[in-house]
């Protein structure tokens, strides 16, 4: 059988997690199944991690310049490949020039795991960012891609509204390393915690008056990773608040009692993957999460996990978690089980391995 040579690119390194695992854990299932990958991204770590921090970045422009050249001469090497993959964009900023020389003579297949169509001002530099993504440009892409693969049943509707064919692959994780620990390991005190990015941090804000209202009632301590903020206070409660780390990742995970997972009632938010939740599972433990969207289907309400669309459903669901150990167990194990199930790797590498073939034949 021929091997199927795949040249993928995208904007972030693997040290953002729609790379990571969209992209790099399936390089080894995939090689198995006689395909390989090959990878780069326009930022490396030093840019992506000073990405949101506008004073580091303008210091590192010409490194940036650099990459953005060394990108470039990425998409030719394409030339010698079988099929090109984007993950959601080639190029931070700008019209897809990249994906449009490549679509010239290969197929391409194009990932989205977010409402990356929808233009929004970002937190750090405001309508400006709006205007140098070119968001318009997704809707290009599926207009060029053979295929796009989809984070979610929601975004695969919105493909297939445009015209494109869409293949739903959730974006899962390898449940032999996201494992349960053994044990807990906070001592007395129970942990809620959340890891996210300073994008999604906002709706961990809004529950931050519950979780005020709750620490009167029933001790524990909250760990907030990745938010982008120095400084998190809550009245009366621990906060533990770190930066998010790769090599911490899943220390991280394992370190939390009780997982939340809030969103917000806007499209944007319609459209995520629901992957937190399938996290969460992985590592068996109990969650609440806000039913929006494809979070609405994920796993079974009630015995995989919790949910709240409302702050008073929210203060019950915690309180419930944290007074009631055997219903936490319970939901941790089903949450697992539901995980390894629907949300392991080799599934997923199956399905993916089965839209490059099709679009390379």
């Amino acid at each position: 059988m021929k091997r199927i040579r795949v040249l993928a690119l995208a904007t972030y390194p693997v040290a953002a997690a729609s790379t990571r695992y969209r992209i790099a854990q399936f390089i080894e299932p995939l090689r198995r199944r006689q395909i390989d990958i090959e990878f780069a991204s326009q930022l490396d770590d030093e840019l992506f991690a000073s990405l949101y921090k506008p004073r580091q970045l303008r210091r590192r422009l010409p490194r940036l310049a650099a990459r953005t050249a060394a990108h470039l001469l990425d998409a030719f090497r394409s030339l010698e490949a079988d099929a090109v993959f984007i993950q959601r964009e080639a190029m931070l900023f700008g019209p897809p020039l990249i994906e449009w020389l490549m679509t010239r003579r290969l197929p391409m297949i194009l990932d989205l795991d977010d409402a990356t169509w929808m233009s929004f001002p970002s937190p750090v530099y405001g309508r400006l960012a709006s205007v140098l993504k070119h968001p318009s440009k997704t809707n290009q892409l599926i207009d060029w891609a053979s295929r796009v693969t989809c984070g979610s049943p929601n975004i695969a509707r919105y493909v297939q509204s445009r015209g494109g064919r869409a293949v739903v692959i959730p974006t899962v994780v390898d449940t032999a390393k996201f494992r349960p620990r053994d044990g807990r390991c906070g001592g007395d005190v129970m942990t809620i915690g959340w890891i996210g990015t300073h994008t999604t941090y906002p709706f961990l804000r809004t529950l931050f008056p519950l979780f005020e209202r709750l620490a009167r009632e029933c001790p524990f301590r909250l760990l907030v990773v990745g938010s982008g903020e120095d400084r998190i206070d809550i009245p009366g409660l621990e906060v533990i608040n770190r930066p998010w780390q790769l090599d911490r990742e899943i220390a991280d995970f394992q370190s939390i009692d009780i997982g939340v997972y809030p969103l917000g009632s806007d499209e944007w938010s319609l459209y995520k993957a629901g992957f937190k939740a399938v996290q969460y599972m992985a590592f068996a433990l109990p969650f609440v999460m806000t039913p929006a969207g494809v979070c609405a289907t994920i796993g079974t309400s009630g015995r995989t996990h919790l949910t709240a669309d409302s702050g008073d459903a929210w203060y019950r669901a915690l309180k419930m978690l944290l007074t009631d150990e055997t219903l936490r167990q319970n939901i941790g194990a089903a949450g697992r089980d539901h995980a390894v199930q629907n949300y392991d790797l080799e599934g997923a590498a199956t399905t993916l391995a089965s839209v490059i073939t099709e679009v390379t034949e």
